[in-house]
């Protein structure tokens, strides 16, 4: 049995936001497709974060300890990954995560 007989490949898709704005507080505010503008803190997308170091890779068991998120997490920097994604440098010095256009919908609580 190979590696990928071991993993689940499934494909998600969703369309990308019309925008991602960071507002005041620091704060993501999204903006999807006929849709009101959405607000997701970003404390809340830190967690969420589905990189490798902050969620096992196999299990999917949460490896990061909230408690060790600094209130005042911001991002400092957000660059597209092609037409799927961002990546998002925190102000803690994270910069792992790859947050898809799916990942953002679900912290924004919209399916």
């Amino acid at each position: 049995m190979g590696l990928l007989d071991r993993i689940a490949l499934t494909k998600h898709f969703s369309t990308p936001p019309e925008a991602i704005d960071v507002g005041p507080a620091h704060e993501f505010v999204l903006r999807w497709p006929g849709e009101a503008p959405v607000t997701v803190p970003s404390r809340r997308l830190r967690e969420l974060c589905p990189c490798a170091s902050c969620i096992e890779e196999f299990t999917g068991r949460k490896l990061l300890d909230p408690a060790t998120i600094p209130d005042d997490i911001h991002p400092t920097l957000i660059s597209p990954v092609g037409n799927y994604a961002i990546q998002i440098t925190w102000s803690d010095g994270h910069s792992t995560g790859l947050y898809t256009w799916q990942t953002l919908r679900d912290a924004s609580g919209r399916r």
